[in-house]
């Protein structure tokens, strides 16, 4: 993960993870104070919110609305969709009392965009069923900004940016040892602070604070040393962006039921394991996430969830199984193990991730830059981590924080901390706009800037 995430810091498509530049060079103290609103856009819903904060990390109120976006509008224009944005932002404010003068936005836009600054990017590609030609290459926050004047709002977007910079702008907001941020549900990416002199392919690129938020795209890691098996390949071969997105296919929500199915079937074609039920094995994605958890997390004697659900799910019944009286129970047994396996290789996979991480930033131990404040102390170290896997899967949590501890060693890992951090696509965006806004860069000493330690 190290060696990767120096070349894509070197070079653009020098390595298979993107180490994209969001140019948030600055992220919330806790000092943050007034009405802040955010849009976030990164699928079928969107929201929008309206966040008051006070100073020392209070969220005084929050104001949240969901509305579904009309199908036709995700295949029709650009300015059908962020019109539609626009006019909901409109009905969102009517009755706000806190409109005087220019109002800071931010927008999360969870899809594939070339940032070319804090408030600005270009689209790359549409994700998620949307196709939208005449918005690609184009800037979605200026897109965004039009729409929004032609309701004849003073509201402009001053920051742009995923859900997992959203993720760590909340996490740093509450506790300032915040350095990186993970999301583990149904996809998965990483972002963390790095040193601006460290990004070689932008030399000469200068940031008030000496540092810069990079997005890792860290779902499209890939190397030799990854343990990939044949249902992995598999795996790869029936989905659509084959051969991408391979360290996401092996630890996120949307593949790890796949991957259990995989192996089922493949059992029940070459033994008698599951009776003659080879054929309701094998539909793709017949078993989801959420179940193989259920699954998992089953302790009663007679395995009555698992039971339920080979049933209710992969039509499995008791009949169809090898006619011998403990043959089901046997079955469901090894079903269980089988869950299990795959889940603890995904969370072990996500926290080797994350310790690189760790070992980019010499917070593993083994660097000069783990020595803390002061001679001999480690520094602490926070990583905000969002995401239904990590905090809806107790046992994906369980061998995840054991694997931390197993790789950084119990000394090290007393002074990492990962924190549940909880909508950073909505709050975490909401006080970047904050930051962002040029009415706070004008209050100058109020800004917390990322400190480095030399190494």
């Amino acid at each position: 993960m190290v060696v990767e995430m120096h070349a894509g810091l070197a070079s653009d498509g020098g390595s298979k993870l993107k180490m994209l530049l969001t140019f948030v060079d600055a992220l919330p103290s806790g000092s943050e104070e007034g009405v802040y609103y955010s849009i976030d856009l990164g699928g079928t819903n969107f929201r929008v919110l309206r966040v008051q904060v006070g100073a020392g990390s209070v969220i005084v109120n929050q104001k949240v609305e969901q509305q579904p976006i009309p199908e036709e509008l995700t295949k029709g224009t650009s300015e059908g969709l962020f019109n539609f944005v626009a006019l909901a932002l409109k009905n969102f404010l009517e009755g706000e009392d806190d409109q005087d003068g220019k109002m800071a936005l931010g927008f999360t836009f969870s899809f594939p965009v070339r940032q070319i600054s804090v408030s600005s990017g270009s689209l790359i590609r549409w994700t998620k069923g949307f196709s939208i030609r005449d918005t690609v290459g184009r800037d979605v926050a200026q897109c965004l900004n039009e729409a929004l004047a032609n309701c004849g709002l003073n509201v402009r977007v001053t920051a742009l940016v995923n859900d997992t910079v959203g993720t760590l702008a909340l996490g740093h907001y509450y506790d300032e040892d915040t350095v990186a941020a993970v999301i583990i549900g149904s996809g998965t990416n990483a972002c963390y602070i790095e040193r601006t002199d460290a990004i070689i392919k932008c030399q000469g690129l200068l940031t008030n604070s000496g540092g810069m938020v990079v997005n890792m795209e860290w779902g499209n890691f890939w190397s030799s040393h990854l343990p990939r098996t044949p249902y992995d390949i598999l795996l790869d071969d029936e989905t659509h962006n084959r051969n991408d997105q391979g360290f996401e296919k092996m630890i996120s929500g949307m593949y790890l039921g796949e991957i259990a199915r995989l192996v089922f079937h493949r059992m029940a074609q070459e033994s008698d394991v599951f009776g003659d039920a080879a054929d309701s094995l094998s539909n793709p994605f017949i078993l989801s996430t959420p179940f193989l958890a259920a699954i998992r997390e089953d302790d009663s004697p007679d395995l009555s969830e698992v039971r339920r659900i080979l049933q209710e799910h992969l039509k499995l019944s008791d009949d169809s199984l090898f006619q011998i009286p403990d043959a089901p129970l046997k079955t469901r047994r090894l079903v269980v193990k089988v869950c299990d396996i795959v889940t603890r290789r995904a969370a072990r996979l996500a926290a080797a991730g994350i310790v690189g991480i760790l070992k980019k930033l010499g917070r593993d131990g083994s660097g000069a830059a783990s020595s803390g404040r002061g001679r001999g102390q480690p520094r602490r170290t926070v990583v905000a981590i969002e995401g239904g896997l990590y905090q809806g899967y107790p046992v994906f949590r369980e061998y995840l924080d054991e694997a931390l501890v197993e790789i950084l060693g119990e000394e090290v890992a007393r002074n990492v901390t990962l924190r549940v951090t909880e909508d950073g696509s909505g709050v975490g965006a909401a006080l970047l706009a904050a930051v962002h806004s040029s009415n706070r860069q004008q209050q100058g000493g109020n800004l917390l800037m990322f400190h480095f330690e030399s190494s």
